[in-house]
């Protein structure tokens, strides 16, 4: 049974100024004038996942007030674009600095909207604005090149521009991260922002717009709302690029609805990643990155450790350790000190219950975990769930074959490392996968032979703002972060000079006689 911490009512209240700013953003849409009225017919209550307190609401749009939002940035994204690169540049990095100033306020409000941990909160935050400082520097490095000519004299190019207006549709795991992945790259390129968040972080997402205040009004608004509002951004004509982080069949939804005028789309689709342990690596330091990447967020994170790949010759050493580490992990309010908080929702955990049920019925076995926690008082309704290990795990699984996307870790004991290669391929996600070994043959193969979007070698879950972010099959389709992530929001054009207009009769007409049949 994982450990629980009491915590007070008064600290699993909002501070003051939390109060405050939920209080302002509450049914309110960020648009052109900043913070305004929404004027649609539904209204949600928005609770805190550990408390079931209220925290404030939020109202859809009306079709007007989305269509003077398009509007509104299309204005904004010419201006914007107009500008120079290190014009551009000098405003995103006070931006940066904004949300660093307002990251605790921002952080506190994630908390207790989502659930997760303060210091995850602020981590994200942190994150966020170091993404954004580094596409404000890679935005003005470079707008093309210079190719080598087909034809002497003349000079071709290619030239990098903006798409125009981007919709950005968010998830509630890590609503400013995941925002500022494609938003910080779609402002640098000079495109606008409309940002789409989840019902389930749609308060943190108002309360971090105030960072955007530097910029140029319309530049980057933000519409709460279901998915009606979502479908009108995503399909409306004066809309450029949609960048989407979601579900697999509401990933398909957009690719469809943008296939209609051939809009360009990023598409982030879940994972189901790989953690394989091999005999050569040191098991507790194996173990302990396993807690880490099979719980980090109750485990809402796409490149969470879903299918722990253990071998044989260590697994009952790789056990012990596993199940000690998560024995350790502290359950509770996201504002306490813990490292466990709720999950996002109750369809969230109600989902994560039947899974579990199913993999039980089809032969796994619960090591650790697998149930509500008791903790009692204020935290008795909130959506937690035990950090779960389960063992005995095959492929033919149905959780083999989907995302887990929450608190549990199912473990399968491997013969070989060409058995978990080939477990790891077989999956229909494809976004990261985990090696714990210090055997240079194996480190050469896994980056080689595993069919993923990203490799990481005894280092689980990194990410890095100069490298691409992104999956493969399933998972989804184009890449966030680096060189790549910028070019996502970035036509490329090619230009061909020739400055002295010279008669090219090389290969004009007529035809030269003697190149006839």
């Amino acid at each position: 049974m994982s450990s629980t911490t009491p915590v007070s009512p008064l600290e699993m209240s909002p501070s003051d100024g939390a109060a405050q700013i939920l209080e302002s953003v509450s049914d309110q849409y960020y648009g052109v004038g900043g913070l305004t009225a929404a004027s649609g017919a539904r209204r949600e209550i928005v609770l805190d996942p550990a408390t079931m307190r209220p925290l404030g609401s939020f109202v859809d749009p009306t079709i007007a007030q989305i269509e003077s939002v398009i509007t509104a940035a299309n204005t904004a994204q010419q201006m914007w674009n107009a500008r120079t690169a290190l014009v551009r540049a000098e405003l995103l990095h006070e931006v940066a600095t904004s949300m660093r100033q307002r990251a605790r306020l921002v952080a506190e409000i994630m908390t207790l909207e989502t659930g997760k941990p303060f210091k995850e909160s602020v981590d994200e935050i942190g994150w966020a604005a170091s993404a954004l400082d580094y596409y404000a520097e890679i935005g003005r490095h470079s707008i093309g090149s210079i190719h080598g000519t087909a034809v002497a004299g003349q000079t071709h190019f290619t030239i990098k521009e903006a798409m125009g207006t981007v919709v950005i549709v968010l998830p509630a795991n890590f609503p400013i991260l995941l925002l500022m992945w494609s938003a910080a790259a779609a402002l640098a390129a000079g495109n606008s922002v409309v940002v789409k968040p989840s019902e389930n972080a749609s308060l943190t997402t108002l309360a971090f717009m105030q960072a955007f205040e530097a910029l140029d009004p319309g530049l980057v608004q933000c519409l709460p709302g279901g998915a009606e509002a979502a479908k009108h951004l995503v399909a409306h004509p004066d809309t450029h690029m949609v960048a989407f982080t979601g579900s697999v069949p509401t990933g398909r939804a957009v690719a469809r609805a943008c296939a209609d005028t051939f809009k360009p789309f990023l598409i982030e689709a879940s994972g189901s990643d790989s953690f394989i342990v091999m005999p050569s690596a040191p098991i507790e330091v194996a173990a302990q990155a396993a807690t880490f990447a099979a719980f980090l967020n109750c485990g809402q994170v796409c490149t969470s450790a879903e299918k722990i790949l253990v071998h044989e010759d260590v697994y009952d050493d790789f056990m012990t350790a596993f199940v000690r580490n998560v024995q350790q992990l502290r359950i509770g309010h996201g504002l306490d000190r813990v490292d466990i908080g709720p999950m996002e929702n109750r369809n969230e955990r109600a989902r994560i219950e039947s899974l579990l049920a199913r993999a039980v019925e089809q032969g796994a076995r619960i090591v650790i975990g697998g149930s509500r926690p008791e903790l009692g008082g204020d935290l008795a309704d909130g959506y937690f769930f035990t950090p779960t290990i389960i063992e005995g795990c095959n492929t033919g699984m149905d959780l083999y074959t989907q995302e887990v996307f929450g608190p549990i870790a199912p473990v399968y004991k491997v013969s070989s490392f060409d058995e978990a290669i080939e477990l790891t391929n077989n999956s229909p996600f494809g976004l990261g996968a985990t090696l714990y070994s210090t055997d240079i043959v194996e480190i050469d193969r896994a980056q080689r032979e595993l069919v993923t979007g990203m490799v990481w070698v005894n280092a689980p879950l990194l990410d890095n703002d100069a490298g691409p972010f992104g999956g493969r099959k399933l998972s989804g389709i184009g890449r966030q972060l680096g060189a790549e992530g910028l070019d996502t929001f970035r036509h490329t054009k090619l230009v061909m000079v020739d400055p002295t207009a010279s008669v090219q009769d090389f290969w004009w007409f007529p035809y030269q006689d003697e190149e006839a049949w």
